[in-house]
């Protein structure tokens, strides 16, 4: 009898992840699967969610809302730096990723909103924040 994937599980799975409009964000596809134990978090809640309660070579197509995969895009999390305090080696120019670093805490990934001569705008939200996904799933083993 097959086991269905449960929480405490370690599953692998090849994994499609997609925004709306068809464009492949990530995949496992030429690669190796992608592996995590249900219910420790080590993926975005839908696609745990997704995977629970599948067979092994089961596939399915899960729409996921921006709650269950990297939370709302928080406007609070929009910066503004003077441009000043930027190394000379910096040039920020929009869609540029950078690692922000502040004393006494760890160092955070932003991307560049918006750049003019005085003042650079910074976002500290995750890239698909706000965004809806769908992940093609199959569910290959559960260890």
């Amino acid at each position: 009898m097959q086991h269905h994937a449960a929480e405490g599980d370690t599953v692998r799975v090849h994994y499609t992840g997609m925004l709306p409009d068809g464009t492949i964000l990530e995949t496992s596809h030429g690669g190796e699967p992608l592996e995590f134990t249900l219910g420790r978090g080590e993926v975005i809640p839908g696609l745990e969610h997704a995977v629970t309660g599948m067979a092994p070579g089961e596939r399915k197509s899960v729409w996921i809302t921006p709650d269950q995969a990297y939370g709302p895009h928080q406007d609070d999390l929009l910066l503004m730096v003077d441009r000043s305090r930027f190394p000379d080696h910096i040039q920020p120019a929009p869609g540029q990723r950078l690692r922000m670093r502040r004393e006494g805490v760890p160092p955070v990934m932003v991307t560049v909103v918006e750049v003019d001569d005085d003042e650079v705008i910074l976002d500290a939200n995750h890239p698909l924040a706000g965004r809806d996904l769908t992940f093609d799933v199959q569910l290959l083993e559960v260890i």
